[in-house]
């Protein structure tokens, strides 16, 4: 290994304990999409820390940042952190089903864990830019802070502003989710399409739904028709939605739509015509033709609904993402890293923790309770020729994650490394959601992972800065790439500006209640 690594490697094991520490901050903190606000000022702190110069509140989203440091001329290179987590997923970092202290298992958690992804970059960063200064590289490093991944909020927004536009490689990262991609990097088969789009239904004129009678001084008195309102519109498209359901698209590739009724602040059961209802849809596609017949149901669905109800309604976008983009220069570059590095490797404490896991699941405590695939390495072309056996030849894209948008910017490798899941039960059942969830918690099985990406990306990072060869190859990729997936344009408007102005989950007071507040804005 080359000096500069070597000594990247040796920060982060110097720092093993403290970086566990900061992830241990991040995973209680748990704050819900748009509204992580301590998560965010606790990295804009350590960036600034670090030395690296920061813009809070980037691309106007409140809890966003971008962080740059250079140490001379070079090239630009760029990670992130993402630090939303999921409402209704509070679970302590226990061996035993319970929420976190002072919340009830409603409250936000972290699932994924993005905690466990942003921390990881965080130390592959700064391990980079311990080896940058001692060994004289020059170059700059990027560091972004990416809210509201669940609803693929803020890449395309920065995208749009402008915060990729000089970077000259990105090095993506997520803890595995989904085999075979588990302690590899994507090859071909990149995430697909996403959109989210909330449609705001309002009665505004229920006076002029019917005639309400001479004989009453009050317009719309108890005994007079009441206009349907805004809920029945709400679910008018609801159940129309589920009736069209399968006719939005062909019944292959993998295509989803799932729907989130918004709370929108009306706690009356009053004889008055509901005024405001919402319902949010975000479904994922692996083309832009099948996304695009979605909407076009969507919107008719919607328009119908708000018709038959006697209500105006009114759209806006949370997310519209494309497909990603491949780029096998960047990938090999990051997979030889991984590859010197190795597998994530769980020791004595990790075994037993998951042993109690089995426990308290209810299951006989096996001596390997770890999936098995968490200690092993695939080759990306291999788990490549693993996805395709599940997909159509057609199909170029599956499932769904935000960094997609990053990679018409700039070339752009995307890295899984294992994270804590028990191996498959005997019976044939899965674990509870929770099972999972408390192991990313847990330091003694979510610090392997931490440790093997931040050594994977630190290395990265320094080679992409050194190797002008590499990045001049990747840049004629990224120039085919784009031109063999139609050389897409962004899906969203150039003004276009992120909705975290919604009644999106949050917290009140001291932070420890967890509420969904009225919306202030609501079109």
């Amino acid at each position: 290994m080359d000096p500069a690594k070597t000594t990247a490697h040796a920060w982060v094991d110097a720092h093993r304990d403290e970086v566990s520490q900061w992830h241990t901050t991040i995973w209680n903190y748990a704050e819900p999409a748009w509204r992580e606000y301590r998560s965010a000022a606790w990295y804009v702190a350590r960036l600034r820390a670090a030395g690296f110069d920061v813009e809070e509140g980037s691309g106007g989203m409140p809890t966003a940042f971008a962080a740059s440091w250079t140490n001379g001329p070079g090239p630009t290179v760029l990670t992130y952190a993402e630090y939303d987590a999921v409402p209704h997923n509070s679970q302590a970092a226990t061996t035993r089903r319970e929420p976190r202290p002072g919340t009830n298992s409603y409250a936000p958690g972290h699932t994924d864990p993005h905690s466990a992804l942003g921390i990881s970059t965080l130390a592959a960063l700064l391990a980079a830019k311990e080896a940058m200064q001692r060994h004289d590289i020059p170059g700059t490093l990027r560091y972004t802070g990416e809210p509201a991944e669940k609803m693929h909020g803020s890449k395309p927004v920065h995208g749009l502003r402008g915060y990729y536009d000089d970077v000259d490689a990105i090095v993506s990262f997520h803890p595995f989710y989904l085999l075979p991609w588990c302690n590899t990097l994507r090859w071909d088969t990149h995430c697909g399409l996403c959109y989210s789009k909330i449609y705001t239904f309002r009665c505004d004129e229920p006076q002029t739904w019917a005639a309400g009678g001479t004989d009453s001084p009050i317009p719309a008195s108890h005994s007079a028709a009441r206009a349907p309102g805004a809920n029945a519109a709400l679910f008018t498209m609801y159940q129309l939605t589920k009736t069209t359901h399968d006719a939005m698209a062909p019944a292959f590739g993998g295509w989803s739509l799932n729907e989130a009724i918004l709370h929108s602040g009306q706690a009356t059961a009053d004889n008055l015509a509901p005024r405001l209802a919402q319902i949010q849809y975000t479904w994922r596609a692996p083309d832009l033709a099948t996304a695009e017949q979605i909407l076009a149901v969507l919107d008719r669905n919607a328009q119908t609904a708000a018709a038959a109800t006697h209500c105006s309604v009114h759209d806006r976008w949370v997310a519209r993402s494309r497909p990603g983009l491949p780029n096998h220069t960047v990938t090999e570059l990051v997979w030889s890293n991984l590859h010197d590095v190795g597998p994530p490797r769980y020791g004595d404490d990790a075994v037993r923790t998951a042993q109690e896991m089995q426990r308290a699941a209810g299951v006989e405590p096996t001596d390997q309770p770890l999936l098995a695939d968490l200690t092993q390495l695939v080759e990306p072309w291999e788990a490549e020729r693993r996805v395709r056996e599940l997909l159509p030849p057609s199909q170029r894209s599956w499932t769904s994650d935000d960094y997609v948008e990053m990679s018409w910017y700039a070339p752009t490798a995307r890295l899984y490394v294992g994270r804590p899941a028990l191996a498959p039960r005997g019976d044939g059942h899965a674990y509870p959601d929770w099972v999972m969830n408390a192991l990313g918690g847990m330091p003694a099985t979510i610090d392997p992972t931490i440790e093997c990406a931040a050594k994977t990306i630190g290395g990265s990072l320094l080679d992409l800065v050194r190797d002008r060869e590499a990045l001049a190859a990747a840049h004629d990729e990224l120039a085919r790439r784009r031109e063999e997936y139609g050389d897409l344009a962004p899906l969203l408007p150039a003004d276009f500006t992120a909705p975290h102005d919604y009644g999106w989950p949050d917290y009140v007071d001291d932070g420890t209640r967890w509420c969904v507040p009225e919306p202030g804005v609501v079109t």
